[in-house]
């Protein structure tokens, strides 16, 4: 090895792993192995820059990132802020804010305006290639956790990046470094298409990740072709095979990627991705309204807040120009309307036969449309409810009329329409 002779004053001995030196000059070797050393050492204590509070498992919202890969969509700064103030409101333990590459120079900026909004609330993370130039851009930036992604399957290696499974490894280790001896305090690594690779050279990238400092592993269903059953066979043998956390991003090219992610969380993982709208490449990603709405009021994540979820989501679909369907999970208009009478019944005297939590747990109400399918004990208790008592002629002629498709009512427009035609009700005209 040969000394590089760099400028005390100005340069670092991080300058010669970015000019592609550190395997020839012996004094930055040795200090930056130094570096490395010692960020090891502190991985084993502590969470980076950030504390989050133990919790069974934590999201990671990458609208900013991956969702802005949707076809046609393009967040404008003051969007970007926006989102990032409602993530907040909503609770999610981490952002992902963008890919890092010297042509996003809006980042650096991005993540100082981002840690004013949520201050200690969630970390902030960017994504980035195993490129030097961009995990030296990534470092600048000074984010809380850097992803960087690197392919595992064959498919990807060999027929996309014409390389083979030494490349992966040696890069892997390397950018590793890298980013631990530029200061970022916490590496995570994404290993795209993990669901295709082969379980034994996936197994050695996730150990060689470990060994070089990385504190989180993301699998990655990159093409969404695994099932509940498959994911949890990835994600234990990872768990099993090191210490440092197991992450998964799902895709939802065949509606699985919440019911995946969630299977994920029960097999052992500590980490899942989600979008808003579960937008992103294809058919999209996991969507975080779902996977914080089942968590938060089925699961066991009381620290996200669901009622801030159709805030979020309305916005997000106001700046993209995406509808959102009445009957969408967790934030869909219609969700807690209902029109058939064996469900208004059971509805009426209690609410937990037909509906998994209360709507006002998500920032609705429940509704009564009275129209064809409607039963006459579900018009009625309605009635009873808001004081007015119809006797059993009065009460199939309503159910009479409403069932014959000429009228259809809201619980009040049907309340006013009772009470002013009792006479003729009774006489069943």
């Amino acid at each position: 090895m040969i000394a590089c002779n760099r400028k005390r004053s100005r340069a670092t001995p991080t300058d010669c792993i970015i000019e592609d030196r550190f395997s020839k000059c012996s004094k930055c070797a040795s200090e930056c192995e130094v570096i490395v050393e010692r960020a090891l050492k502190s991985n084993k204590k502590t969470t980076g820059r950030r504390t989050v509070t133990e919790k069974p498992f934590g999201i990671i919202d990458s609208t900013l990132r991956e969702g802005e890969q949707t076809p046609g969509v393009t967040f404008s700064d003051a969007a970007r802020r926006t989102i990032i103030h409602h993530l907040h409101q909503v609770g999610v333990d981490e952002i992902e804010l963008g890919l890092a590459t010297p042509a996003h120079n809006h980042l650096s900026t991005l993540v100082s305006d981002a840690r004013k909004i949520t201050g200690s609330a969630c970390r902030l993370g960017l994504w980035s290639r195993c490129r030097k130039e961009d995990i030296l851009f990534a470092a600048s930036c000074e984010p809380d956790v850097l992803s960087i992604s690197i392919p595992v399957s064959d498919l990807h290696i060999e027929k996309r990046l014409k390389k083979d499974r030494t490349w992966v490894r040696q890069t892997l280790a390397a950018s590793i470094r890298q980013g631990l001896a530029l200061g970022i305090p916490y590496i995570s690594v994404g290993l795209e298409d993990s669901s295709r690779a082969a379980p034994d050279f996936l197994l050695q990238v996730i150990r060689i990740a470990e060994q070089n400092g990385a504190r989180r592993v993301r699998l990655a269903d990159t093409v969404g072709t695994c099932t509940p059953g498959r994911m949890q066979q990835l994600v234990e043998p990872a768990r099993s095979a090191v210490t440092i956390e197991i992450g998964v991003h799902c895709h939802n090219d065949f509606g699985m990627a919440t019911a995946n992610s969630i299977a994920a969380v029960e097999a052992g993982a500590k980490w899942l991705d989600a979008t808003v709208l579960g937008l992103g490449e294809r058919a999209g990603n996991c969507r975080l309204e779902e996977v914080v709405g089942f968590t938060a009021l089925i699961g066991n994540a009381p620290h996200y807040q669901p009622q801030r979820l159709p805030e979020l989501c309305h916005y997000v679909a106001k700046v993209t120009g995406i509808r959102i369907p009445g009957n969408h999970p967790i934030i869909g208009e219609h969700i807690f309307t209902c029109e058939t009478g064996l469900h208004q019944h059971g509805l009426a005297i209690t609410p937990e036969t037909y509906e998994p939590y209360e709507p006002h747990r998500v920032g609705t109400a429940r509704k009564f449309r009275f129209g064809s399918k409607t039963g006459m004990r579900a018009l009625n208790l309605q009635l009873i409810k808001r004081g007015l008592h119809l006797d059993d002629i009065q009460i199939r002629s309503l159910a009479s009329l409403i069932r014959s498709g000429r009228y259809a009512f809201n619980e009040e427009q049907l309340f006013r329409f009772a009470r002013q035609n009792i006479q003729s009700l009774s006489t069943g005209n």
